[in-house]
């Protein structure tokens, strides 16, 4: 940030007082700008015993493929986003949500949460974000071209419950090796 959204003065970046961490800081106004994180709410769209993954067609990391999700709307609730970014993405309708996984990833400031759900029907269609949208089986899944850490973590966690028989809620941290691969914290 550069200046002031209150006041337009320019910004300076320190630690305000009683505070633990630099802000930036207008001292003009007095305004303290807080940045916090952001909140991407996304779907697991179950059709038998197939997925429905996207492939982006925006960057970063156009042409991999992903869970259809994206950043959580004021006044909206973590559902109703979930749902909204399924439908703009996939063209796809889901009928119950479920939990399934909170994945915090500090080194972008971000916290993923992730539901379970199946589809209305098969009648889906990329969105304006999307190269494609397609079902997978778990054999089938391009786990070689998925773009990103959180997609791979929660794909994992999601086929060992639902080879075990049972789903729970998934939590934990997913940390940026070299290259941006994830390393497993699957709970």
């Amino acid at each position: 940030m550069k200046f002031c959204s209150h006041c337009g003065a320019r910004l300076d970046q320190r630690i305000p007082s009683g505070d633990d961490r630099p802000r930036f800081v207008c001292d003009r106004c007095q305004t303290i700008h807080y940045q916090n994180p952001k909140i991407v709410v996304g779907t697991i769209p179950e059709w038998d015993d197939q997925l429905l993954l996207c492939r982006r067609a925006i960057e970063p990391r156009s042409g991999m493929w992903t869970l259809p999700a994206g950043y959580l709307e004021n006044r909206e609730t973590m559902m109703d986003g979930a749902r909204r970014e399924t439908r703009e993405e996939a063209g796809a309708e889901l009928t119950t949500l479920a939990p399934f996984a909170l994945f915090d990833l500090p080194f972008i400031s971000q916290v993923y949460m992730m539901f379970r759900g199946p589809l209305a029907s098969t009648d889906y269609h990329p969105g304006q974000e999307s190269l494609e949208v397609r079902l997978f089986a778990q054999a089938d899944i391009p786990w070689n071209d998925l773009a990103f850490a959180v997609v791979r973590e929660t794909l994992e966690c999601y086929f060992s419950d639902r080879n075990n028989g049972q789903f729970k809620l998934h939590t934990g941290t997913i940390v940026p090796p070299p290259g941006m691969p994830r390393q497993p914290h699957c709970q």
